[in-house]
């Protein structure tokens, strides 16, 4: 391409941002449509219904705030789903101990990382989405006191 070619800006379409909305292994790119979604421009049955199923049901928080504010803008009458604090991934310390053991002695915390991050984005995803700037102290400490049994 050269200089003077122009760029053309596709304009994005509901269905696109529906797509990323619903991207489970990507929290960022949830989060992303779901802040685009808040445009006036979607202010629509269809996207409140979608944003109404994210703000209630999304892993990460984070996007969770995201629909909901954006539902507050639309004048939707909704209120600030709770922050789970429990186990957000139903049986996370068997599958970590799964993974943990699938990796030869003496392993680092990084390849136990990168192992989690391919067998199971979906757990990497909604911790880190979850635990922001805290998540690597978490999955250090948390992988440290796996038991090898």
């Amino acid at each position: 391409m050269n200089q003077e070619e122009e760029i053309i800006e596709v304009p994005v379409t509901y269905e696109d941002l529906k797509k990323s909305a619903n991207r489970n292994a990507n929290w960022r790119e949830r989060l992303e449509a779901v802040e685009e979604l808040g445009q006036s421009q979607w202010n629509n049955q269809q996207t409140i219904d979608l944003l109404t199923r994210i703000m209630a049901n999304d892993s990460v928080y984070r996007v969770q705030e995201a629909a909901y504010h954006n539902l507050k803008r639309f004048g939707q009458p909704v209120q600030l789903p709770a922050k789970n604090k429990g186990e957000l991934i139903k049986g996370l310390t068997k599958i970590l101990v799964r993974i943990k053991k699938s990796l030869p002695e003496g392993h680092t915390y990084e390849e136990f990382k990168e192992k989690l991050k391919k067998m199971r984005i979906d757990i990497y995803d909604t911790y880190e989405g979850n635990k922001g700037n805290e998540f690597d102290k978490w999955l250090e400490a948390t992988w440290a006191s796996l038991s090898k049994k």
